[in-house]
């Protein structure tokens, strides 16, 4: 049988906030210099009464709106979050209630800007386990809360947003051919929120120490994707009897626009339409693969038949691809 994409959806929050604007945030982030170095013009940021549910919750409507599909119908809710409302309950339950999918099991994964990816995979597994199921798999992240606006490398990339999929059956020929996911343990320290967590809890000391900002080592991380991600979206293609050329569309998640040039040109991309939403909403962490994916969707670049690689990648450090034959 044949698991796919039944439709696609996205939410980005109302509050764009330039290059320009983010001066008030981060005096020292010359416009010019942050679009010359990232190619991002702009981002969006949650309303200070949103949480990662809420933008979620915007993501699946609109999603299950696209794929002809009511919440009651769903079977699974799938979160993908490392921003989530809270350690406890899972974001996913929040979701379940909000929309009112009340005979779906529910649970989060983390895999950071690579969840989408590592949730479709699971939602994969689900659909063929059981056939007649629906999955609802949802990335959403409110990165603008946890960022330290002191750094300007880090704190210019990143935006706010929800994308989302409904996955089930269908025809022979079309969707997932084939999954990769994986994990550089031995990297864990390029991507990191410090404190909030069992090893170092919240506290008066870590809060004032900035301990529960989003660091990230981007020298490490851009040699990170130059080294293992080309490599590996060339095995999952040859594996399946494909080679570069064969793409026809290139979603990647939305990292910084000069790494995703060098990773194109390293993975033998230049003849595939390759999918950018960066300039205008930035990171949106796990959310901005899917955000991607729905744009091309819903603007009819994506044909009947044309064969589409998702690729997502992110802390931990882990790394996740997907080769789907696109249909409608």
């Amino acid at each position: 049988m044949a698991v796919g994409i039944l439709g696609t959806g996205s939410y980005l929050p109302e509050r764009v906030v330039t290059n320009v604007d983010l001066l008030a945030l981060v005096p020292d982030a010359d416009p010019e210099w942050v679009s010359r170095k990232t190619l991002i013009e702009a981002r969006r940021f949650a309303a200070p009464d949103q949480a990662a549910s809420d933008l979620a919750v915007r993501a699946a409507h609109s999603a299950l709106e696209r794929a002809g599909v009511t919440a009651a119908e769903i079977d699974y809710i799938i979160v993908s979050t490392s921003t989530g409302d809270s350690p406890q309950p899972p974001t996913s339950n929040l979701v379940q209630y909000a929309i009112g999918a009340t005979r779906a099991a529910c649970f989060d994964v983390n895999a950071v800007c690579a969840g989408f990816v590592y949730a479709l995979g699971v939602a994969n597994g689900l659909v063929r386990t059981s056939p007649d199921a629906l999955v609802l798999v949802i990335a959403a992240d409110i990165y603008s809360r946890i960022l330290d606006f002191g750094d300007r490398r880090t704190a210019v990339l990143f935006g706010d947003g929800a994308g989302a999929a409904v996955v089930g059956r269908v025809p022979e020929g079309y969707g997932i051919i084939d999954l990769d996911l994986a994990s550089r343990g031995d990297a864990n320290d390029l991507i990191h929120v410090k404190a909030g967590g069992s090893r170092l809890p919240a506290s008066a000391e870590t809060v004032a120490a900035g301990d529960h900002y989003f660091r990230m080592n981007g020298r490490g991380v851009r040699d990170f994707v130059a080294t293992s991600v080309p490599p590996a979206l060339d095995a999952l293609l040859r594996r399946n009897d494909f080679k570069a050329e064969d793409v026809d569309h290139f979603v990647p998640h939305q990292a910084n626009g000069i790494m995703l040039q060098e990773l194109v040109n390293a993975a033998g991309f230049q003849n595939a339409h390759t999918h950018l939403t960066l300039p205008w909403y930035g990171n949106v962490g796990s959310a901005s693969l899917p955000v991607t994916l729905d744009e091309a969707n819903r603007d009819g670049s994506l044909r009947d038949g044309e064969l589409v690689l998702l690729a997502g990648f992110g802390g931990g450090m882990s790394m996740g691809a997907a080769l789907v034959r696109w249909g409608h």
